[in-house]
């Protein structure tokens, strides 16, 4: 098994991770405490729950809106970004 760290990009930062590390797990120890805004009065959200109950760590994953960091396994060369909202504002008429 291949137990190499890697990186990923976070609004355009490089993050470290291990392998098996969620993204929320590699956002915390970059320093990060939010990575998602609310739709009403953009309060910052982060890591909450950490069982992916609550959906306050909601990101954008490689152009794809609302999966939960906490569960979801960093991988080399993904593209994370902030999410805005329910991450939807593009199905908006």
């Amino acid at each position: 098994m291949n137990r190499t760290p890697f990186t990923f990009r976070f609004d355009g930062r490089t993050i470290a991770a291990e392998p098996g590390q969620s993204i929320a797990a590699a956002l915390i120890a970059d320093g990060q405490r939010s990575w998602r805004r609310t739709r009403e009065g953009g309060r910052p959200r982060g890591m909450f729950c950490g069982i992916g109950v609550c959906f306050d760590c909601l990101v954008t994953v490689n152009g794809r809106p609302n999966h939960r960091a906490c569960l979801v396994e960093a991988a080399p060369g993904d593209v994370v970004e902030t999410q805005e909202g329910a991450g939807r504002g593009h199905l908006a008429c």
